[in-house]
């Protein structure tokens, strides 16, 4: 094993006299080509290429005498401390970090970044990396080659942003270039590089929030601090979505006690792609979105879909809303991870499954329905189940008066489907 691994974070500055001390004294260095032909590695020393992790590991275990590696910026950042820490390969690390390329990238853009997200798009995390873009205001990405901002910003295509690519960064080829998405793709970029993703409407202040509150947690969720605590909120929480006016598969809120297991069955979580359909004024597209999902609601009715935006900002939640009715619509829309028909009928449901989604849920509006949407979720290769809920308002709860029963029940029909693995 090494006598001693030292880890070195380098952002194009010159070295500390703890990382140059250490790299002088080096029998081994691990780094990026572009790293190890600028810095001073000494003659001696043996020299891998940081291509394969695991494969530079192991050799790092083998070797005796001391080793060097050199990252990017903060390597304990998601960089290569986590991969050296593996227990498989019994390594004792010293850590000499530099500033992550992350804040040097805010810092580029003159932008504060304790409420951005950050992703990485290495080992094929593109798609979850956009999704994220997708359902945050403020995102910086970690490329890697053929996940970088032209690929990214495919993946974003019709969804406005606005890209700050820093390239280089730290090097006499430091590069910063600021372009809105839909121009992305026409240039060619060098890496390394991080992306800043800027834009959309989940960064406006959810209703309630105080002052107070904001700047204290980094990488604050969606709607939070501020937002209404929980999730599945009554109807009256959401505009145009009445708590007794709506009925399941109506263009309207669900019910509260369904939207909460509906939302249980999605499972929706940030880097996921969640479908609504026939969302009507967007109750739990919101909600979904409130988790840290990206959410793509599709509604026949455009006063709904107004509706739809208006509650999209009270809770202060990004959700892509598109006007339309039917199979056809869909064609066009990202793949989903997770889609739930809220009305539509037999043939949206069809087209939903045929886009694969890892958890599907529909809302029927008849028992017949329901045995079709069954057959169809069996038949598209999803083990299958579902529940008739019903409820019955307490009268008086709302008021402080005293409790009454006899209210009328009011029944909804949910089937959900999962993949089969």
């Amino acid at each position: 094993m090494a006598d001693r691994i030292t880890v070195i974070g380098w952002d194009g500055t010159p070295l500390t006299e703890a990382a140059g001390a250490a790299l002088a004294a080096a029998t081994l260095v691990a780094g990026a080509p572009y790293q190890l032909g600028a810095l001073p590695v000494p003659a001696a020393a043996e020299r891998i290429t940081l291509g394969n992790i695991p494969q530079a590991a192991r050799r790092i275990a083998e070797h005796r005498g001391a080793a060097v590696v050199v990252a990017e910026g903060d390597p304990g950042f998601f960089g290569v401390v986590r991969a050296l820490r593996r227990p498989e390969y019994g390594l004792e690390l010293e850590v000499l970090p530099a500033v992550s390329s992350v804040a040097t990238a805010f810092a580029r853009a003159g932008m504060p970044w304790e409420d951005a997200q950050v992703v990485s798009a290495h080992g094929g995390r593109l798609r979850r990396a956009a999704n994220i873009c997708r359902a945050h205001p403020k995102v910086a990405v970690l490329t890697a080659p053929g996940a970088g901002p032209a690929e990214l910003a495919l993946m974003l295509r019709g969804v406005h942003r606005t890209f700050v690519v820093c390239e280089a960064l730290g090097t006499p080829e430091e590069s910063v270039t600021v372009l809105t998405s839909d121009r992305i793709a026409d240039h060619d970029w060098r890496d390394p590089n991080v992306v800043l993703v800027i834009g959309g409407n989940g960064g406006a202040a959810p209703v309630g929030a105080a002052d107070e509150a904001a700047g204290w947690l980094a990488g604050r969720p969606v709607g939070f601090p501020g937002a209404e605590r929980g999730w599945a909120l009554p109807g009256d929480a959401y505009a145009g979505a009445g708590r007794t006016a709506d009925a399941p598969g109506a263009s309207g809120a669900l019910p509260a006690h369904v939207r909460a297991l509906v939302l249980a069955r999605l499972g929706a979580r940030p880097g996921d792609l969640v479908w609504s359909v026939g969302a009507g004024s967007g109750a739990l597209a919101v909600e979904a979105a409130r988790f840290g999902a990206a959410v793509v609601a599709v509604e026949a009715s455009r006063s709904a879909c107004a509706r739809l935006a208006v509650n999209a900002r009270r809770y202060g939640v990004e959700v892509e809303t598109v006007h339309g009715q039917g199979p056809e619509v869909l064609g066009g829309l990202p793949e989903p991870d997770a889609a739930v028909v809220e009305s539509g009928g037999l043939d949206v449901v069809r087209a939903v499954l045929a886009r694969r989604p890892e958890r599907f849920v529909a809302v029927p509006a008849t028992f017949g329905e329901a045995e079709q949407i069954r057959r169809a979720i069996v038949a598209a290769g999803y083990r299958a189940d579902g529940a008739l809920l019903q409820s019955t308002p307490l009268p008086g709860a709302e008021t402080g008066a005293g409790l009454a029963l006899g209210a009328t029940a009011t029944g909804a029909l949910l089937l959900w489907g999962e993949q089969i693995v």
